[in-house]
């Protein structure tokens, strides 16, 4: 039995142009947990995931209520990774033998008040806008947008991690064979306040949920760490007729391309991390397809011993 830290993207419970309700998020929480029960069974399981769309839309109901002054970002994270957490315990516990335990822990990690992130935001939270009314609520709220893909979202600042403050207890509960959801949504960001003795704040930020879930594995020494997304591996040449989808590369071979900053790009950059501080695989594939790209079979594997590049030969 291995240890498995994998991650889902944001599609996982919502995906991109899908409306925002508990329903949909509950039938993709079912997909989910179909995808990883065989995973969980096998071996020592974390979940991290997500939660972009969530946040946003709390943030934004934060903003039209206006009795009672708006909660911060991290309060709000940590209500998502309760929202989510609960939908994905469900449904895993519906599939998987009674005698499994799943738990959800709230995960505090600590960034730094230096982080450059904080000067240029680039996280997209929330719904998709066009163009006119992405750059309106921007003037009405206060917000910076960016465009992603062929909508607009708002965008907030995205730290590094530095700590995750759970670790121990998420590995307890890994020793007592328990599945584990932790982290979610990046992690709720706190910092230490400066010149004050230890004392803990929560910060006006999401971090990034590939590079948390990365710090996260490296602390549990974790033997895979799977990025769960909407594609079936990384591509090059993407949306081109050359494109082709690697099958197994080493970190450095990798340095060799560039991805894109707010899709890909933190996903293979999380991957080349975990390789080469843990000796580990990574794995980046669709989330039908994480028990197979475990065994090698499926998605993009990267390791320190992958040799040659080897691509997947398209049907």
């Amino acid at each position: 039995m291995g240890r498995v830290v994998v991650a889902l993207g944001g599609n996982a419970l919502l995906k991109r142009g899908e409306e925002m309700t508990a329903d949909n998020q509950r039938k993709n929480a079912k997909i989910a947990a179909q995808a990883l029960a065989p995973l969980c069974e096998a071996h020592e399981t974390v979940i991290t995931h997500g939660n972009g769309p969530q946040v946003g839309m709390l943030a934004l109901q934060e903003i039209m209520y206006t009795d009672v002054e708006e909660y911060p970002l991290d309060v709000l994270v940590g209500e998502t990774m309760g929202m989510i957490g609960y939908m994905i315990e469900q449904e895993l516990g519906n599939i998987l033998p009674f005698e499994h335990h799943i738990a959800t822990l709230l995960t505090m990690i600590e960034v730094d008040p230096s982080d450059p992130a904080f000067d240029n935001p680039t996280k997209f939270i929330g719904q998709v806008y066009s163009e006119a009314d992405a750059k309106k609520e921007a003037a009405d709220k206060g917000w910076t947008v960016k465009p992603d893909g062929e909508y607009w979202r708002r965008v907030v600042p995205s730290p590094r991690p530095k700590r995750i403050f759970q670790v121990e207890p998420i590995r307890w509960i890994l020793e007592k064979g328990a599945t584990v959801i932790a982290a979610g949504g990046g992690g709720i960001p706190t910092m230490y306040e400066s010149g004050a003795e230890r004392k803990l704040v929560g910060v006006e930020a999401v971090i990034d949920k590939d590079f948390a879930s990365c710090l996260l594995a490296q602390n549990l020494g974790a033997d895979f760490f799977v990025i769960a997304t909407d594609t079936e591996a990384v591509f090059l040449n993407w949306g081109t007729p050359d494109q082709k989808g690697i099958r197994s590369i080493t970190p450095d071979a990798l340095d060799a391309y560039d991805f894109p900053a707010g899709s890909m790009g933190p996903k293979v950059q999380a991957a080349q991390d975990f390789v080469r501080s843990s000796g580990g695989r990574a794995i980046i594939c669709a989330l039908a397809d994480v028990p197979a790209a475990v065994r090698g079979e499926k998605g993009t594997t990267v390791s320190l011993e992958a040799g040659a590049t080897q691509y997947h030969v398209a049907d």
